[in-house]
């Protein structure tokens, strides 16, 4: 009796694993780290695009000659189209982010194409480029995002480390020391320039914690590099 419960027990903690580890291959490959060879990080931001925190983080990208990739939610670029065009514009890499930032690990076959297909959709007829990458809502998957996945051709992404930036209660200077403090070499971080369920979500913190986020990495020696360097 206590051997079937040991296998059946660890089974679930292996799914467990897959579903909630951002970075887990058990339901397919997720790029979570790039090389660690040298001080080489990857700023990704989710969620967007946002009427008050893209454009800024836009503008301190450009002033600071710095890539990023964004995972857009589709819902969010068929209300704001000009924005996800200018992302695209600036020559960041665009992702994609689900329709409606649905937690996919609840969801059947049929949903999660929906979710991925139309999203891809609106991706392109905003901004006349072809995503390359996605990133599951909060790195939630199941065996279906995989097959979904690699119908679309995309790279799957999870993350290095995350500052809950998007937290209520947290400032911008907190959210720029949480990323100096775990700052390391092939770093992918996440932060939100959305509200993956509110379009009018306030991001605004994050956009001015990111000068200081760039400024901190660059005395430390680090380059910003395009995401899509680790796409295959």
């Amino acid at each position: 009796m206590l051997l079937p419960l040991a296998a059946t027990g660890a089974a679930l903690g292996a799914w467990a694993y897959g579903t909630y580890e951002p970075n887990s291959p058990l339901f397919g490959r997720a790029v979570g780290r790039g090389p660690t060879g040298e001080r080489v990080a990857y700023l990704t931001f989710d969620d967007g695009p946002n009427p008050g925190a893209t454009e800024p983080i836009l503008e301190t990208l450009a002033a600071w000659g710095v890539p990023a990739a964004f995972f857009l939610v589709g819902e969010h670029v068929r209300r704001l189209p000009a924005v996800a065009r200018r992302v695209a514009a600036a020559g960041h890499e665009i992702g994609n982010h689900t329709l409606r930032h649905q937690k996919l690990h609840l969801r059947g076959p049929r949903r999660i194409r929906e979710e991925l297909e139309r999203a891809h959709e609106l991706i392109v007829d905003a901004t006349n480029q072809v995503p390359r990458c996605f990133r599951a809502p909060h790195g939630y998957r199941n065996p279906f995002v995989g097959v979904a996945t690699r119908r679309l051709g995309y790279t799957v992404f999870g993350w290095t480390f995350g500052v809950w930036d998007s937290d209520p209660g947290v400032s911008a200077e907190e959210i720029r020391a949480r990323v100096r403090r775990k700052l390391r070499p092939g770093a992918i971080i996440l932060l939100h320039d959305g509200d993956g369920y509110d379009p009018q979500g306030d991001r605004r913190r994050t956009a001015a914690a990111l000068p200081g986020i760039i400024a901190d990495a660059r005395a430390a020696g680090y380059t910003f590099r395009p995401l899509r360097e680790l796409v295959a």
